[in-house]
C-alpha cells in the first residue's frame, strides 16, 4: 500500500486566493491510505480510462484505507476550500460535507455548478485562469476571525497551536462562538481540528524524529498520548504505520456508490 501523494502545481493566481488555500495533484497506486483531513476540497479526478469526476470531498476525521476497483486513478487535482468559504461557494456549510464525496454540480449554489462545467471542461494547465475569471468576490464575513483562529489552532513552522480557551480570549469571542465559527466555515470543533492538524505533523515529520522528540515538538504530553491520539485517528500506533502494518485496504465505497447512481439515472 502507499500513501497519496501531493506534488507542487503552479502558485494560485491573486484572484483564487481569498477562495483557495492550497492547490496540488495527487497521484495514487492500486491501493492508498489517506490521512485526517481538515479541509474541504473541490476534486477533479481523471482515471486512466479518461472518465473525470468533478467533486467535493468534506473533512475527512479519520484515516481511510482503499483499493482501486476497477480503472486505476491517473490524476487527480485539488483545490482546498480557504477557511470560510463552503456556503458562499457551494450553498452549504462546511458542517453538512464532512465525511462526503458529493458531485460539484449537485450542490445548491449556482457557482458550484458553474465551477463544475469549467473543472470538467478544461485541462489542468488552463483551468486556474477559468476558475478565475469565473469566480466573484468574496462576499464581507466573518471569514477574517475565522482564518486568525485557524492558524492560531495550526502547527506552523514548528510553532506549536495554542489552546482552545487561550485562542478564544485571544481573539475576543466566547468558546461557544468559536465552536460556532468552526461548525458553519471549517466543519470541525475547534479541538478536533487541532488534533487532526497535529497527528498531520506527526506524520510529516516522523521519518527524521525520535519518537519522545516528536510528541514533544508537536505539543503533545509524551510520546504516549502522541500514540494515542495518532492510533485513534490514523487506526494503528506511529510505529505499525511507518513500518507498513496498516488496516486491510477496503473498495472505495464513496466513489462506487457514486458510479452506480449516475449508471441507474442513465
Amino acid at each position: 500500500m502507499t500513501t497519496t501523494t501531493a506534488e507542487p502545481f503552479p502558485p494560485l493566481p491573486d484572484a483564487l486566493r481569498p477562495w483557495f488555500a492550497e492547490i496540488s495533484t495527487v497521484t495514487g497506486g492500486e491501493s492508498v491510505a489517506h490521512a485526517p483531513d481538515t479541509a474541504t476540497k473541490l476534486v477533479v479526478r481523471v482515471e486512466e480510462g479518461g472518465r473525470r469526476d468533478v467533486l467535493v470531498v468534506g473533512p475527512r476525521t479519520r484515516a481511510s484505507y482503499h483499493r482501486a476497483e476497477g480503472e486505476r486513478l491517473s490524476s487527480c487535482l485539488q483545490l482546498h476550500l480557504a477557511p470560510g468559504t463552503a456556503r458562499p461557494l457551494l450553498g452549504v456549510a462546511a458542517a453538512d460535507l464532512v465525511g462526503r464525496v458529493v458531485p460539484l454540480r449537485e450542490l445548491p449554489a449556482r457557482t458550484a455548478r458553474q465551477l463544475s462545467y469549467e473543472m470538467g471542461d478544461s485541462a489542468f494547465d488552463d483551468m486556474l485562469g477559468r476558475l478565475a475569471a469565473a469566480l466573484p468576490a468574496l462576499p464581507e464575513s466573518r471569514s477574517g476571525l475565522l482564518r486568525a483562529a485557524v492558524d492560531a489552532l495550526s502547527f506552523r513552522g514548528g510553532r506549536i497551536p495554542g489552546q482552545v480557551k487561550e485562542v478564544a480570549r485571544e481573539l475576543s469571542v466566547s468558546e461557544r462562538q468559536l465552536r460556532n465559527l468552526f461548525a458553519e466555515g471549517v466543519g470541525l470543533s475547534p479541538k478536533h481540528y487541532a488534533r487532526i492538524d497535529r497527528v498531520r505533523a506527526v506524520l510529516a515529520q516522523a521519518p527524521t524524529a525520535r519518537w519522545a522528540d516528536l510528541a514533544a515538538t508537536t505539543g503533545y504530553y509524551d510520546q504516549a498520548h502522541m500514540t494515542t491520539d495518532f492510533r485513534t485517528l490514523m487506526g494503528v500506533p506511529p510505529r505499525s504505520f511507518f513500518t507498513g502494518r496498516l488496516p486491510e485496504a477496503r473498495p472505495c465505497q464513496a466513489f462506487d456508490r457514486l458510479r452506480r447512481r449516475d449508471a441507474d439515472s442513465q
